[in-house]
């Protein structure tokens, strides 16, 4: 068995660099070596893998079918050897991270936290801001960003989905016949936040949209001021579902359309384009993903 997976991995390492002579150079073997295992495996199976001429390799049927599980079996091998790693090696450090200072009170900045404590040697360094900073320009190793992501020469992976609530105060609402619908909110105040677009998207249980346009009285640059305005009755605002459902529960906010929400944001790590697998970024990126159930609550 030792023997074959040892052949498997030769064979998709031949596959993968397009030749033998490739795969051997890759893998330090000589050519005949590697030849020797492929025909060995071929033999074991009682078919051909691999079409050959002096200038390149086609896959056959069967070679094509048994690549696809072998390189499944190597994915594994490599994930539970960087599994293991990652337990056994101390790191050291600085990480330079930016984060939106509205996240500052979610379960990320938590896990933030948490990271810091299981590498004690590593040095985070870190910008709250809602203002997006240039990674590249800034020497900033990762980033959270919310919403669209409009540079696609940095790598990302999205972390999770940020919920978000139509709330008013009481008093508003009072001040206004009920709401049944969203355009009946079109001339109620909004409080604008000066890094999202004056315009809200509403969706309701069933799926249906309603795109809202609105020229705000105040506009700020802090969501955490938004939530303090909206309480003090200034305007509607859709700040993230963490950030206001105690003030919901209290009474301080209402929904003044309970069945219509705010469009969640996806909310995304990125990073430079060239940045190693083996470095603290990555090891960030894995530990916040092993990580994601704490952040159902957002």
């Amino acid at each position: 068995m030792i023997d074959e997976l040892r052949a498997l991995a030769i064979f998709a390492k031949v596959v993968e660099a397009g030749s033998f002579r490739s795969a051997a150079n890759i893998l330090k073997l000589s050519p005949s070596v590697v030849s020797h295992h492929v025909a060995q495996l071929e033999e074991r199976l009682g078919v051909a893998l691999l079409y050959r001429s002096t200038r390149q390799l086609s896959l056959t049927h069967e070679g094509e079918k048994l690549f696809i599980s072998a390189e499944a079996m190597l994915s594994a091998a490599e994930k539970g050897l960087n599994s293991v790693a990652y337990h056994a090696m101390e790191p050291t450090g600085k990480l330079n991270l930016t984060v939106p200072a509205m996240l500052t009170r979610s379960p990320l900045v938590s896990d933030i936290a948490a990271f810091a404590k299981v590498f004690p040697k590593v040095t985070l360094s870190i910008n709250f801001s809602d203002i997006q900073q240039d990674l590249i320009r800034e020497g900033i190793d990762l980033a959270i960003r919310m919403g669209d992501l409009k540079d696609s020469a940095l790598k990302s992976k999205r972390l999770f989905t940020m919920t978000r609530k139509l709330v008013v105060a009481p008093a508003l609402v009072s001040e206004h016949k009920s709401p049944k619908q969203p355009q009946d909110l079109l001339k109620w105040d909004w409080i604008g936040f000066n890094v999202r677009p004056n315009t809200k998207k509403l969706i309701n249980q069933k799926g249906k949209t309603c795109l809202i346009n609105f020229e705000p009285r105040i506009i700020v640059d802090s969501m955490d001021a938004v939530c303090q305005l909206a309480i003090a009755g200034l305007g509607l605002a859709t700040p993230p579902t963490f950030l206001v459902a105690e003030d919901i529960r209290q009474g301080y906010l209402v929904e003044p359309l309970p069945k219509w929400q705010a469009e969640s944001l996806p909310v995304y790590v990125v990073w430079p384009p060239n940045v190693s697998k083996e470095s603290l970024t990555f090891r960030l990126i894995a530990f916040l993903e092993m990580r994601k159930k704490s952040y159902s609550s957002l």
